[in-house]
């Protein structure tokens, strides 16, 4: 959501914001919408003051004994011509909150231009992909090999889209989730969390997946959304709440599963688990003071990396552009890992910065210190990682020519000292 005001004083930035993202500008229609509101607001107010000396006007002529009927039937009309005034405002209150409601977020300054992933900036690298002296498998092929992946049977239960884990496997997607949260709640100072899994529409629309995505996510026939990230619980953990500027920041991971219908991406990765309806992930949310959000996304962001440099897998950090950033995000960093199946990088994390969009839709502020009145929070979040995708990672990382899977050092001690996965005999 947008502050009206901002867009009253400078809609052409509004709209270049707005061009950025790939949009025709907004700021003429929304601020025509803003006019007719504050004219029936500035009415409703004259009314009410007028009311405010018919009130003293009556009670000076009762006081005289006088009659103050006459008097009386003004302010029963005033009253009348306000609440149709005021209807009148609340429907184009309404109307302006729709109008703003599916907008995405202005993108910062320092964002790339351009439309899809291929105006995307790499600013880093770390390690080398590996190289192999034999002819390397995809997850899919090693996971069914190694008898630990089971497409079939999933979609004899679920469909598509779903796998079972099993084995050595099973316990790996574990041993990946529990180190995850370890090295985020010892190590970086988040608190864990154990979130609902449910939320309801206000929820959903306040971390913005509502309305735009709505048919990306699994409704219940209850009305609550099954949720596509932990963000989504996480962040509203400050909803309508007005926190002390000393609690600043507010660092929470979880580890839950996640639910998408991926509506948007039939025929994509339909092989193996790159894309699932079911996965599990390690989500990190700060909510901090918006003088430090820049600096938190830095953190955050390393944050991520460091699963990645522990795990020994090569990686690029991208910045990724105006239009291919999600909805909510001001500025978003990519980690992509390097998958030998598929012979590139891809996706394994996103860490955004959300500024105040997400606090403004939630009602999330903070009372400076020193300061009279409030201030929105500024909100982020980021994978810590995809453990399904990390999994996958591991799996064709770490394949050796016989079939197995040799284990990172980072993971043996989750993995009761294990160093490798291998079909049993």
């Amino acid at each position: 959501m947008f502050d009206i005001k901002a867009i009253r004083d400078n809609p052409e930035a509004f709209d270049q914001g707005l061009k950025r993202r790939g949009m025709e500008p907004l700021s003429g229609q929304i601020l025509r919408l803003d006019a007719r509101w504050r004219e029936f607001q500035t009415q409703a107010e004259q009314l009410q003051a007028e009311r405010n000396r018919l009130a003293k006007e009556i009670g000076a002529a009762k006081a005289k004994g006088g009659d103050a009927a006459a008097l009386m039937r003004q302010v029963a009309e005033s009253k009348e011509k306000q609440a149709v005034l005021g209807a009148e405002a609340n429907s184009l209150r309404a109307a302006i909150d729709a109008a703003l409601a599916p907008i995405p977020n202005l993108p910062a300054d320092d964002v790339p231009e351009g439309g899809d992933a291929a105006s995307n900036k790499m600013m880093r690298e770390s390690g080398k992909p590996p190289h192999f002296p034999f002819k390397t498998k995809d997850h899919a092929a090693l996971g069914e090999a190694l008898g630990m992946m089971d497409f079939e049977r999933a979609g004899r239960i679920s469909g598509s889209r779903f796998v079972v884990l099993s084995g050595g496997l099973a316990r790996l997607e574990r041993a990946l989730a529990a180190f995850m949260l370890d090295l985020h709640t010892k190590e970086f100072g988040y608190t864990e969390i154990s979130p609902p899994y449910l939320v309801r529409d206000e929820a959903a629309f306040g971390t913005g997946q509502l309305p735009k995505f709505a048919e990306d996510l699994f409704r219940t026939t209850t009305g609550l959304w099954l949720i596509p990230t932990a963000e989504i619980p996480l962040t509203n953990l400050v909803r309508d709440e007005i926190l002390d500027q000393a609690r600043l920041p507010l660092r929470y991971t979880a580890l839950t599963t996640c639910f998408r219908s991926e509506a948007g991406a039939a025929g994509k990765d339909t092989r193996g688990m790159i894309r699932q309806h079911q996965f599990n992930k390690v989500e990190l949310v700060s909510i901090v003071h918006p003088d430090k959000s820049n600096e938190e996304h830095e953190r955050m962001t390393a944050c991520a990396e460091e699963v990645l440099k522990r795990l020994g897998l090569a990686y690029r950090v991208m910045l990724l552009c105006a239009g291919d950033m999600g909805a909510a995000s001001r500025k978003t960093y990519d980690l992509e890992v390097w998958l030998p199946g598929q012979g590139a990088y891809r996706e394994i994390s996103s860490c955004s910065n959300c500024g105040d969009y997400q606090a403004r839709r939630m009602g999330a502020r903070f009372k400076a210190s020193g300061e009279k009145g409030t201030r929105f929070v500024h909100t982020l979040n980021g994978s810590g990682l995809a453990v399904g995708r990390a999994l996958i990672a591991i799996m064709e990382n770490y394949q050796q020519a016989d079939g197995s899977i040799s284990l990172p050092e980072a993971l043996q001690s989750y993995m009761g000292g294990a160093k490798t996965i291998a079909a049993s005999r």
